[in-house]
């Protein structure tokens, strides 16, 4: 599969790097889209950069590029995932504002009829937020809040990831033994 990730400036830039390492790993093309305040809490979160991030897909945009291919529905792609969401894409997604390419590229997604994939970290949500996510998924899109479970008994602060990442994969319809499921 072809799978476009945005990253925004929410928390939890951890599942976006672990969701492009399973992802490649399985041997899909990732594109990604990094917001400004995406790359500025990469950089704390995780300590990645450009550069670094430019290793990790198969094509990195610009997120001012207006007119790269994930901006034009003839560009065929399977999905698209933005992890972590912020709640201003999310706003500008649910209100058809396309102001940058990640924005753009979920609108087409939407357009398209392909899945798009948002999982929100904010929290706690007020009447807005929940307002934009429920437009949003009554357009089409599935919302996947980043709140792990913990019946598989977790250990570490990667099986909390691993769970997520797991349940944006099985979304996708990606196989992985990223959890233990319940029996």
């Amino acid at each position: 599969m072809k799978i476009v990730t945005g990253i925004t400036g929410a928390s939890g830039s951890i599942y976006a790097l672990r969701l492009i390492e399973v992802l490649r790993k399985a041997g899909h093309e990732i594109h990604a889209v990094v917001t400004d305040s995406g790359w500025q809490v990469l950089s704390h979160e995780c300590g990645v950069d450009r550069q670094e991030m430019q290793r990790r897909v198969d094509v990195l945009y610009n997120n001012d590029d207006t007119g790269a291919a994930i901006a034009s529905g003839s560009f065929l792609t399977d999905a698209m995932v933005i992890v972590p969401c912020s709640m201003k894409t999310a706003g500008c997604i649910a209100h058809g504002i396309s102001d940058n390419l990640l924005t753009r590229a979920a609108d087409v997604t939407l357009k398209e009829n392909h899945p798009l994939l948002l999982v929100p970290r904010e929290t706690p949500m007020h009447a807005i937020h929940l307002e934009n996510l429920l437009k949003l998924a009554q357009a089409g899109a599935r919302i996947i809040p980043a709140s792990p479970g913990f019946y598989h008994r977790p250990q570490t602060l990667d099986d909390l990831v691993d769970m997520m990442v797991g349940k944006i994969c099985d979304q996708l319809g990606v196989r992985h033994s990223l959890f233990e499921r319940w029996h």
